[in-house]
């Protein structure tokens, strides 16, 4: 068990300048991936009342 740690350890934590560079990048990844999600459900909960659903009936074309 301390093998796999060890290496965790030595490859991520022992170096600040890397440690902090995981940080941030965990952070970014995490802002991304629940921006992603949190818009997806915000879409799903309000499906047929936002404007991009509703916007064909009151704007009409040039073309028509």
């Amino acid at each position: 068990m301390a093998g796999w740690t060890n290496s965790i350890y030595n490859t991520f934590i022992r170096r600040n300048s890397v440690f902090v560079g995981v940080i941030f990048g965990a952070a970014f990844g995490f802002e991304v991936v629940f921006d992603v999600y949190s818009q997806r459900f915000w879409d799903w909960k309000n499906q047929g009342r936002q404007w991009k659903d509703i916007r064909h009936k009151y704007v009409t074309s040039d073309d028509e």
